[in-house]
Parts: structure tokens; C-alpha cells; sequence
């Protein structure tokens, strides 16, 4: 673990040089054991793959004192017995082609068929490495290599909330209409980013996530909405 000083009050954590589970487990654990500070002598953590940036009030620690209160709860995470794993959550995803404009483009460069896309991408448990871009837009990995999949060339003026996409052997959930050049291969209901709720995400990082394939009926049932539009996908 490295310490390096970030900006007038702010320092950043350094865990590893890539991402790895070992390393968001670490994140994670260092994240809840300076929570509580936050809003009295920390005003703010920001995690991302492998590191953590602190942003700390001066006027109540300086670099030094901050880097040995962070020290000090290494140790003890090094002493604590119980595990780092964040929690288990579960999306669920409506992997129909009206809902997956790039399933079948993927699936053939695969050389797969669409249910083994959805067979394989649903199979596998993933690590929120980081959250980013948008608020509750998580960067979840590893995708298996079968499915993995490079960023489309020209990417799309809006996608669509709640879309399930891949990007090289990354996959993530959209929480907003927003610009996107990742792989679309179906549609979540359930919200990444909701602002007026205590916690306004349903997962953190260091989180772990798993899909699972629902039906039209079901998806709608959940509250999710299909796109409209004579080309809701450009």
C-alpha cells in the first residue's frame, strides 16, 4: 500500500498497480473503516480500481496525521479476522432481442449463439471495480473472454436506461439515457441511481453482482420500460 499526497487536503491510496479482487476487497474494507469520519474530519472518499482518493478537512488534520490514522486502520483490517467480500446483488436483466440491439452482432463474432451469450454472461458473479461516468454506473469485471467484446466504433447519441452492456471484458447497467459505445445485449429494471434514497445505489464498490435472465412480462412487471421510437437505438 502506497500513501501520496493528491492536493492541499487531499491524499490518495495506492492498493496495487491493476485492478484485481484482492485489491477492490482492500478498497472496500479501507472505505467502510473511514466512513464514519465522513462529514466531521473527512469530506469525502472516491474509490476506483485500485486506489482510493481522501479528501480530508485541514482544519482538522494535516497529510501526516491523516496518513497515520490511515495506517493505524490497515493494521487493524490486517488484524481483522472477518471477511472483505462486499455483498452479493442480484440484477435482473430481459435479455430479449427488442431489448438487445447488439446481442446477435456479438453472438456471431463469438461464434456463440445468443442463448449461450446470455447462458455465459449470466453465469459468471462480478467485481464493482469502480463507479464512474455517471453516478451509478458501476464498472463490473471480468467478463468471460468468450463474450468479451471491443467498444462499437461509433458510439450512440443515447442509450437507453437500465441497458446491460459489454465492453471488453467489462459489463455495466446504464442508469440513465446517456451517450455509450458499449455492446447492448439487454435491459435491467431495477434503478442503479436514485438520488432521493438512502443509499441511492444498490450496489457499492468491492460489491459483488450476479444477472439473472427475466421474461418481457416480468421486466414489465418490475417497472422497466421498453424503448420507443421508429429507432430507439441510434
Amino acid at each position: 500500500m502506497k500513501i501520496e499526497i493528491a492536493g492541499e487536503n487531499a491524499l490518495i491510496i495506492y492498493f496495487a498497480e491493476q485492478v484485481s479482487v484482492e485489491a477492490s476487497g482492500q478498497i472496500q474494507a479501507m472505505t467502510n473503516a473511514l466512513q464514519p469520519l465522513v462529514g466531521q474530519s473527512i469530506i469525502d472518499l472516491i474509490p476506483s480500481y485500485a486506489s482510493l482518493l481522501v479528501i480530508y478537512d485541514d482544519d482538522h488534520y494535516d497529510y501526516y496525521a491523516m496518513r497515520s490514522l490511515i495506517l493505524a486502520q490497515s493494521q487493524a483490517l490486517a488484524n481483522d479476522a472477518q471477511t472483505r467480500d462486499g455483498k452479493l446483488v442480484t440484477l435482473p436483466v430481459y435479455y430479449g432481442l427488442e431489448a438487445a440491439p447488439d446481442l446477435e452482432e456479438l453472438a456471431q463474432k463469438a461464434g456463440l449463439t445468443t442463448d449461450e451469450v446470455i447462458q455465459i454472461h449470466q453465469a459468471q458473479t462480478y467485481q464493482a471495480y469502480a463507479i464512474g461516468f455517471a453516478p451509478g454506473f458501476a464498472f463490473l469485471g471480468e467478463v468471460d473472454p468468450r463474450i468479451a467484446a471491443p467498444r462499437k466504433a461509433t458510439p450512440r447519441k443515447a442509450v437507453p436506461k437500465g441497458a446491460v452492456a459489454i465492453a471488453d471484458r467489462q459489463t455495466a447497467v446504464y442508469p440513465s439515457v446517456s451517450p455509450g459505445g458499449w455492446n447492448l445485449i439487454g435491459l435491467c429494471p431495477t434503478p442503479m441511481f436514485e438520488p432521493e434514497k438512502t443509499p441511492a445505489m444498490p450496489l457499492s464498490t468491492g460489491d459483488r453482482v450476479q444477472f439473472k435472465a427475466i421474461s418481457k412480462a416480468e421486466f414489465l412487471v418490475l417497472g422497466g420500460e421498453l424503448p420507443s421510437g421508429e429507432h430507439p437505438y441510434e
